[in-house]
């Protein structure tokens, strides 16, 4: 094969992906993801992680099917990253070291309050030691608590899975909203890009879901509340909808240079041809209503691609359910695609498996990716009411056989975080 063939329009190294691994309420590993997601079955559940009376959503796509030391979201979180990443390297044929940076999107999680009460209870009376920090500082002294302090570190998990899987150099943990993911692998792809190395391990992970957590985006208004059934509470683009479903996962991309790949005999999943990325400073939680900056992340990524909007077979939308977001995304995908908008299939795996928060934008790559190699097109379930105003194709509560050889995922994110993948099958 001529050096050629390895570069993409802009002379960098073509980036392939040789391994996936993945987690989510429908079960472990891809191939019971796939069967089940393209099944139209649904891993949403009532919460019985913790007690849910006086609460307004008392459902999720919570993972309870992995056992971990300690129950709290650090755990869940790593046990997550480490089965995917078991898998993902399995996929791809390396063992030993992965020798190769590690990019992770973790949630920003903190010690649970069950946690931090538990240490309040241990601390010292307030007048023989000083605030409430002083306190806390002296029990940990008194009887160190491993869990509590690793909980407390926002790198703990990206360490520990450097540690268990030989990744070189300082590992990365991100955090940006529901784009993290895409992040994750976007500064995967740049590594191998800018030849800083051969291969990249992007992980994103996500075990967060507590009682905290559900208040949090409940005083958002950003959660469903339609809790009976749980399964059909996810609508993604319908006329009733009103909130997403907050869920768990994790998923391990291994990327490598495509040159690299061949050269030691790899399978080719697919080709991450291009990722976009733009800020949004609209407000804290809502993105622009106008989809501007939407707007702009998915031409960054078309571009970034070389790639044009004809180009583009098959979307996977970020879809979460809520009404503001869902209906920026249709306007940003609209101003993009134009007419050809309403002919384009598009599913929302959120209507599913929830929203996988952190975890999101990788999960949805992982399904791009399989939707290529499968000819299989998951539906978006519980297509029954029609938004009128958004007038696309979202492959309802079907699957659907159909080719295609390249995908649009999108991650729309809390706080503006935007970010967008292409991804294609293996060039000729």
């Amino acid at each position: 094969m001529k050096d050629s063939a390895y570069k993409d329009h802009l002379g960098r190294p073509i980036v392939a992906v040789t391994g996936v691994g993945i987690i989510t309420s429908l079960g472990q590993g891809l191939k019971d993801n796939w069967s089940a997601l393209t099944a139209g079955n649904s891993g949403i559940h009532a919460i019985n992680r913790f007690p849910t009376e006086g609460l307004s959503t008392r459902i999720a796509g919570t993972v309870d099917f992995i056992d971990i030391p300690v129950a709290n979201a650090v755990e869940r979180s790593y046990a997550f990253a480490r089965e995917t990443t078991i898998e993902a390297l399995a996929d791809a044929g390396i063992s030993g070291d992965f020798d190769g940076p590690l990019f992770l999107a973790a949630p920003p999680i903190e010690p649970e309050w069950s946690a931090r009460f538990d240490l309040a209870d241990r601390s010292p009376p307030a007048d023989h030691a000083g605030d409430a920090y002083d306190r806390f500082l002296a029990a940990m002294r008194q009887r160190p608590d491993g869990a509590f302090h690793e909980a407390s570190l926002f790198g703990a998990i990206s360490e520990r899975l450097a540690d268990r899987f030989g990744t070189r150099g300082l590992p990365v943990t991100l955090s940006t909203a529901c784009a993290s993911g895409a992040t994750a692998i976007q500064l995967g792809i740049e590594a191998i890009r800018q030849g800083r190395s051969s291969r990249a391990l992007a992980v994103a992970t996500d075990g967060s879901v507590s009682a905290e957590a559900l208040i949090r985006f409940s005083l958002l208004s950003a959660l469903s509340t339609q809790n009976d059934p749980p399964t059909k509470a996810s609508k993604p683009f319908s006329k009733d909808r009103d909130g997403f479903v907050i869920a768990e996962g994790a998923a391990t991309l291994v990327l490598e240079s495509l040159e690299a790949a061949v050269a030691r005999g790899a399978k080719i999943l697919g080709i991450m041809k291009g990722a976009g990325e733009k800020a949004d400073s609209f407000h804290r939680t809502r993105s622009s209503p106008d989809g501007g900056p939407a707007i702009a992340t998915i031409r960054a990524a078309l571009a970034d691609a070389g790639m044009g909007e004809g180009d583009i077979g098959y979307i996977n939308a970020h879809g979460t359910s809520t009404p503001e977001n869902d209906k920026m995304e249709y306007a940003s995908m609209l101003a993009v695609f134009g007419e050809r908008m309403a002919s384009i299939p598009l599913s929302s795996n959120k209507s599913m498996i929830g929203h996988t928060l952190t975890a999101a934008g990788a999960v949805e790559a992982v399904f791009s990716l399989q939707t290529m190699l499968t000819g299989t097109l998951p539906p978006t379930i519980n297509y029954t009411n029609p938004d009128p105003s958004i007038v696309i194709d979202v492959v309802p509560n079907k699957k659907r056989e159909s080719q295609v050889n390249a995908v649009l995922s999108n991650s729309f994110g809390f706080g503006g975080q935007n970010a967008s993948l292409v991804m294609a099958l293996e060039p000729a």
